[in-house]
């Protein structure tokens, strides 16, 4: 069973995957947002209750979506660690141990507004830092959804939600993609990030991710 929603952009295919990542089938490569790695020691180290093992079912969820796709790269639009604390060393080795379950992938880190306080990952992760923009055929790849000039922007940064209300204060909170040919935005990926809820505007329109699929508002 198909559980990708397929869509055109800028005259790419791209899939949008019910575990808040896209796949672009041309170029072989996963595009997600706001990993957030650590961001639970952080919070744990300011005293607050907060679950553990985020950061393992984050990886593991990375881990299933690459054996599932083709990939060649993966493209992180920005926030792939939370802040220094994650920089501990329990929380390091368990991401150099993923990266070594995946020595071929190449890896591209768009720094975040995260990325800029927490530094730039251990050269060890082999993954390399660029700035935003960062331009990937007719796309504009960012973490800050500011429009560019001429190309159509993917970023993260908002961490997008969408409220289904229903009877009787019914609220459902689901991630959701917002897609528009000047600048989309792609869900948090990472298991520990919260939600900021918008509405569509204009062209806009919202696919939500939930119960294992991708669909249209």
């Amino acid at each position: 069973m198909t559980t990708h929603c397929a869509i055109e952009l800028a005259g790419q295919k791209l899939w949008l995957l019910p575990d808040k990542a896209v796949y672009w089938p041309a170029r072989k490569a996963l595009l997600l947002a706001d990993v957030h790695i650590g961001k639970a020691a952080s919070y744990r180290a300011l005293h607050q209750p907060v679950p553990r093992g985020t950061t393992e079912a984050t990886l593991a969820r990375l881990d299933t979506l690459l054996a599932e796709h083709d990939c060649e790269q993966l493209i992180v639009l920005g926030d792939f660690l939370h802040a220094r604390t994650a920089r501990a060393p329990a929380t390091l080795a368990r991401v150099q141990a993923w990266r070594e379950r995946h020595p071929e992938l190449s890896i591209v880190l768009i720094r975040g507004n995260h990325d800029r306080n927490a530094g730039d990952p251990p050269v060890e992760l082999g993954i390399d830092v660029v700035d935003e923009p960062y331009v990937v055929g007719p796309f504009a790849l960012q973490h800050e959804p500011k429009a560019h000039p001429a190309l159509t922007v993917l970023s993260g940064h908002v961490h997008p939600v969408f409220v289904l209300r229903g009877r009787a204060r019914q609220r459902l909170r689901l991630p959701c993609f917002l897609i528009d040919e000047k600048v989309s935005l792609l869900p948090a990926f990472g298991e520990f990030t919260g939600g900021w809820e918008i509405e569509p505007a204009g062209t806009s329109q919202v696919y939500l991710a939930g119960a294992g699929r991708v669909w249209p508002l």
